[in-house]
């Protein structure tokens, strides 16, 4: 319960510091949060990967489920090559939007980062011609 609550309060801490960053326009406070995204996809991506290479442990994982689970029967009922596809599903669906969110923060840094920039593009056009 103490690792929980720890975990816990060092994301929501991570949450405020990305959107303080956000913020206040400073791009260093967004990082761990992107990292957090980083190591999370990664490890829905391994989750992804046992579920495709190992796909009996999930009729396993279902028999270990209490009795009282709310349609435990009917899901150990289903074909398991059509169960491992629909979870393979569900999960790629995940992890297409997680890689969105990814992208947003990943954007939201480069743009806090470019604007504190203090390089300044100058054109300078004339109309002569020669």
């Amino acid at each position: 319960m103490c690792i929980a609550t720890a975990i816990s309060l060092l994301m929501i801490l991570i949450c405020a510091m990305a959107t303080y960053g956000a913020y206040k326009q400073h791009a260093a406070w967004i990082i761990p949060f992107f990292c957090y995204q980083i190591f999370d996809f990664a490890l829905n991506t391994l989750v992804a990967i046992s579920v495709l290479v190992y796909p009996s442990t999930i009729q396993d994982y279902l028999r270990q489920l209490p009795n009282n689970f709310p349609y435990k029967e009917e899901i150990m009922s289903v074909n398991p090559t059509c169960l491992v596809v629909i979870i393979l599903l569900f999960i790629s669906i995940i992890l297409a939007f997680k890689g969105y969110l990814i992208s947003c923060v990943w954007n939201c840094y480069r743009y806090i980062n470019g604007r504190n920039n203090s390089d300044v593009l100058v054109y300078i056009t004339t109309n002569d011609t020669a």
